[in-house]
């Protein structure tokens, strides 16, 4: 039953990575869009609900800097880079958070939620100054602000309506069953 279990998160982690990597191809002719809706967050906050935080959190390592190797976008200095530790602090933190419910439900989806892209963002954050006072420059509290909250409110909209929307569509047709003990 344990590896039926790792075939199939490793199956579903290779899907929403692919999901990852494709996704911003939505919004990659106007790359405010991008930045404003963060369709590479989806897959990799899904995984990390779904697969566990393993999964979560190398499909979030992955996913940018990949994308940043094979497409050229996001440019891997800063943002490819900065986006690796926010999006693996995404999937780690979301399915860490979900798997210590004991009910797993549409609440406990939005709490990880919550707790992840919150965390998210401070270690995006973190990246930033880390990254950018390797060559001299500085990150300021403005451009945190603007970068992780103010340019990000779409984004944050979306992943807030659809990732519990998925995962209610995903219990209701028994492809994924939230756990209710």
């Amino acid at each position: 039953m344990k590896n039926r279990s790792s075939v199939r998160n490793l199956s579903l982690a290779a899907m929403f990575l692919a999901l990852a990597l494709v996704l911003p191809f939505l919004t990659g002719q106007i790359p405010q869009f991008g930045s404003m809706l963060l369709p590479m967050h989806l897959p990799v906050l899904l995984c990390g609900l779904i697969c566990g935080p393993f999964f979560g959190a190398i499909v979030g390592l992955a996913a940018p800097l990949l994308r940043s190797m094979i497409f050229g976008m996001p440019p891997m200095y800063p943002v490819a880079a900065a986006m690796a530790f926010e999006l693996c602090t995404y999937g780690l933190i979301s399915g860490l958070i979900y798997n210590r419910f004991k009910k797993q439900n549409i609440k406990a989806v939005f709490i990880s939620l919550l707790i992840a892209m919150a965390a998210g963002r401070v270690v995006w954050g973190a990246a930033e100054i880390m990254l950018l006072s390797l060559h001299g420059n500085s990150f300021t509290i403005q451009a945190f602000i603007a970068g992780a909250v103010l340019n990000a409110v779409p984004g944050i909209i979306l992943q807030f309506v659809l990732i519990p929307s998925v995962m209610s569509a995903l219990n209701k047709s028994g492809v994924y069953q939230y756990r209710n003990s």
